[in-house]
């Protein structure tokens, strides 16, 4: 198949989307199939477009690794001057019109938030992944505590502040604080007292006009990979210090991960029904990963559903596969499918 790996675009998580992209672009050479590695924002900049499946082109080059920080966005922008009018870069519609699947590798903004899904809809594209309405609901915080309240999945107590609002009840610290539409947990912070709350708060407003504060959960994280409407083995994440930010999700040896998880396997069951529920709740389809917390009771809470989960060398739905029997070249075979079947 003609397909188009779609990476890049100017979210926080820019860097984490290039290496998926760089990863599941080398896996689908390697399974065969005829694979461009496309920057969203940037696109391409060549005349041979209709021939551009065929190119004996190194489509990675552009690719680096991911710093412990997240990338300066201002600094990508400043490489394209007709940005604001519009997000998609040279000829990235055009080509994504030529190929058979668009794998969606894009994450955090405009790639996790459903407007790109809902633009290929429109422009016929097929594309891997769940639908616009679900990316949209999924991806702001606030809308899924909601439904997750709605359809009894347990999760932590939590209130939406707006910029400029004063908030209407405090949660005892310590709590966590995040904006409300992120990802890879850029914006996010544990608040311990007074002073670090009001910090807390404006580190979450420079990526969101709105926050979510949380009930501090304490004890072990697990995350639970959703392929098609069931649930994948579950894995333990257990950062080595802090908490599973930014530099712990995506530097190697920053955090342990087990999976299968060392969990009673009726805690493990507990685990993924959890996270098919969760799934149907949001209305999913495809794929996901469902992240949780468990308290040192055992209760477990759902925290967020991911839409286009990491596929990065440290990522944990690959992970999550590979227990299941899955290569990491037969996962990407897999959603490709998935999404295919309608």
């Amino acid at each position: 198949m003609d397909i188009v790996v779609l990476a890049g675009g100017i979210s926080t998580e820019r860097d984490v989307s290039l290496v998926s992209g760089k990863m599941i672009y080398r896996a689908l050479k390697k399974n065969g199939h005829n694979a461009i590695l496309l920057d969203v924002f940037l696109g391409y900049e060549g005349t041979d477009i209709d021939s551009v499946f065929s190119l004996d082109k190194d489509w990675e080059a552009q690719v680096a690794g991911i710093k412990e920080t997240n990338p300066d966005i201002e600094q990508i922008k400043a490489m394209r001057q007709d940005w604001e009018k519009c997000f998609f870069g040279p000829n990235v519609i055009a080509i994504c019109q030529r190929a058979d699947v668009v794998f969606i590798a894009l994450h955090g903004e405009n790639g996790e938030n459903g407007k790109v899904q809902a633009y290929f809809d429109l422009m016929g594209i097929t594309y891997t992944g769940t639908d616009y309405v679900s990316s949209a609901l999924s991806m702001d915080k606030g809308l899924a505590k909601d439904i997750f309240y709605k359809h009894g999945i347990p999760t932590p107590k939590g209130i939406r502040l707006k910029k400029g609002e004063t908030e209407s009840e405090k949660l005892p610290f310590p709590c966590i604080v995040k904006a409300c539409n992120g990802g890879s947990s850029v914006g996010v912070s544990i608040a311990k007292n007074e002073t670090e709350y009001e910090a807390a708060k404006a580190e979450g407003y420079k990526y969101d006009d709105e926050v979510i504060i949380e009930q501090y959960i304490e004890g072990r994280e697990f995350s639970v990979g959703v392929l098609d409407g069931k649930a994948l083995p579950v894995i333990e994440i257990e950062p080595l210090t802090g908490f599973y930010d930014y530099k712990n999700k995506y530097q190697a040896g920053s955090s342990i991960e087990t999976c299968p998880a060392d969990i009673p396997k009726e805690k493990a069951e507990e685990l993924q029904h959890c996270a098919e529920a969760a799934f149907r709740a949001l209305r999913l389809k495809k794929y996901a990963r469902i992240d949780f917390m468990m308290d040192k009771n055992g209760a477990i809470y759902c925290l967020e559903a991911n839409t286009m989960p990491g596929m990065t060398p440290t990522s944990l739905l690959p992970q999550e596969a590979a227990v299941a029997g899955m290569s990491y070249e037969a996962l990407c075979e897999r959603l490709i499918q998935i999404s295919l079947n309608g």
